[in-house]
């Protein structure tokens, strides 16, 4: 099959504002050829909300439009129409979303006549974890890649960027517990994570789109890839502290998960304890064949935790 030609990228609609959107929406905004316009639901454009009133003013500063649509409620090919006013859709829309929400919006976008499609595939390297891993809402973003990958109407992009820096220190996750002065290693003090902050994604993302050599393929981002023996030595040696040291190991977590199978968080850390598609070498990411830089984890632990 012949490469396909590189599509323009002037006229760019976003699906979602949540703390992903935005940063991507910054991003985009700031480039001067383009024209950005963000999908928002109509709760979002409540303005007797103070938060929703801040977003929608920021949007309105970045000279970014807003159409109104609902990717739950309304049809397929209500969306579609929607797309088709656009050439590059970037879905910043994540499983809190919905089950069923991702395959929804790639048939929608297929449906369309959007040039091309960047589903919410922000996250770790489904092809490698495979189907029936322990989070089940996984099994849909091979399903999304599944349907990109069968047709050649719509070129795709996915961007891989591994968790959230923020969530590895997030209490409920339980990875980084600094009230208990504890550090738990998901699986073993050896099992690797690949990490980037939201506003690295949004500063990536927004480099990749306008690379138009990059056509239907999967470009990995890394703001940081450690260990969680590293984790924890980084925590001691810049808070100042010696940590706890707890190992969940696979076998405990699974047990875990069994116990309460409908929990999302037992089943984000049995599928990171794993170790299984979701750590990469950093010198093999985008950024730094790109030689841009990006806030590794002792920078974050620097600016949000000291």
């Amino acid at each position: 099959m012949q490469p396909q030609s590189p599509v323009k990228t002037d006229n760019i609609l976003v699906l979602g504002a949540g703390e992903l959107g935005m940063a991507v929406l910054r991003e985009l905004a700031a480039q001067p050829a383009a024209r950005v316009t963000v999908m928002l639901r109509a709760a979002a454009l409540d303005t007797t909300s103070p938060s929703k009133r801040q977003t929608l003013e920021e949007l309105d500063n970045l000279g970014i439009e807003v159409v109104s649509a609902d990717a739950a409620n309304d049809a397929e090919e209500t969306l579609a129409a929607l797309f088709s006013g656009f050439d590059t859709l970037v879905s910043c829309l994540g499983f809190a979303a919905g089950p069923g929400i991702q395959r929804k919006l790639a048939r929608a976008a297929l449906m369309s006549d959007v040039k091309r499609f960047v589903p919410w595939q922000f996250g770790v390297d489904y092809d490698v974890i495979g189907r029936g891993s322990p989070q089940n809402l996984f099994d849909e973003q091979l399903d999304v890649r599944q349907l990109l990958r069968s047709q050649s109407k719509v070129q795709w992009l996915i961007i891989s960027t591994g968790m959230f820096t923020s969530f590895l220190f997030e209490p409920a996750f339980g990875v980084v517990d600094l009230d208990q002065n504890t550090v738990r290693a998901l699986g073993s003090w050896e099992t690797a994570v690949t990490v980037t902050t939201p506003e690295d994604i949004g500063r990536l993302t927004a480099a990749i789109l306008f690379e138009p050599e990059r056509v239907d393929q999967v470009v990995f981002t890394a703001g940081d890839t450690l260990t969680y023996r590293q984790l924890a030595d980084t925590v001691d040696r810049l808070l100042d502290r010696q940590v706890q040291r707890v190992e969940w190991t696979l076998p405990a977590l699974k047990a875990e998960l069994a116990a309460a199978p409908d929990d999302s968080l037992r089943k984000y850390r049995a599928v990171f304890a794993e170790g299984k598609g979701v750590a990469w070498p950093k010198a093999d990411s985008y950024n730094a064949r790109a030689k841009i830089d990006t806030v590794d984890v002792a920078q974050w632990i620097e600016r949000h935790l000291r």
